[in-house]
């Protein structure tokens, strides 16, 4: 693909990785981008890993096989750096977002020698404070979409509100807690983008 954003999202099963992936792709779809989302389906079961994957473009996609050489990549379980090789195909001046408590320095030495930019988050701690139950794929979703510079933040935001507003009608608790979980994760890589750019 010429043009556009490959995405490559690495969980296990049961963790949401599958349902980030759609919902990046219904957002992206609602501001007017060429979409794809789907999921690799392999055994399918409840802690397996699971791969799932992106394309986002202003134009329309002709391509309909996996990703192989992905713009970005998006952790959801940083016990997979252990056994799954998630760089593979990586481009150099693509980026990685891994869901961890520990510092980019810290995973650096279990990303297989990887050169291009690197980005965690601790998504654990951001959605058990604000859904009250570890639930990584809310801050992952936004994770992605502010490092891809895919759309804005207030276009994400809006487009999520209403998304959620409509899933959770009368569950208003879960909305206001998804929303902060996407605007704190927000907070986070846009501080670590900023400190990108004055390294530069």
């Amino acid at each position: 693909m010429k043009t556009g954003l490959e995405i490559r999202w690495h969980g296990r099963g049961g963790q949401g990785a599958k349902t980030a992936a759609l919902l990046l792709a219904d957002v992206a779809f609602k501001t007017g981008q060429y979409v794809q989302g789907f999921p690799e389906y392999g055994p399918e079961r409840m802690g397996a890993p699971i791969t799932a994957y992106n394309r986002i473009s202003k134009n329309p996609i002709r391509v309909h096989s996996n990703i192989y050489t992905p713009d970005l990549v998006v952790v959801v379980d940083e016990t997979l750096l252990h056994s799954v090789d998630v760089t593979a195909g990586l481009k150099e001046n693509g980026a990685i977002i891994i869901n961890t408590p520990q510092s980019k320095e810290e995973v650096l030495p279990l990303l297989r020698g990887y050169q291009g930019r690197v980005y965690t988050v601790d998504a654990r701690t951001i959605s058990v404070e604000t859904l009250g139950k570890n639930f990584p794929n809310s801050p992952m979703l936004a994770a992605a979409v502010a490092v891809s510079g895919i759309m804005s933040r207030e276009q994400f935001i809006a487009e999520m509100q209403s998304s959620y507003e409509h899933k959770f009608a009368k569950k208003p608790e879960v909305i206001e807690g998804n929303m902060r979980a996407l605007s704190m994760t927000f907070d986070v890589l846009e501080k670590a983008l900023e400190e990108d750019r004055l390294a530069v």
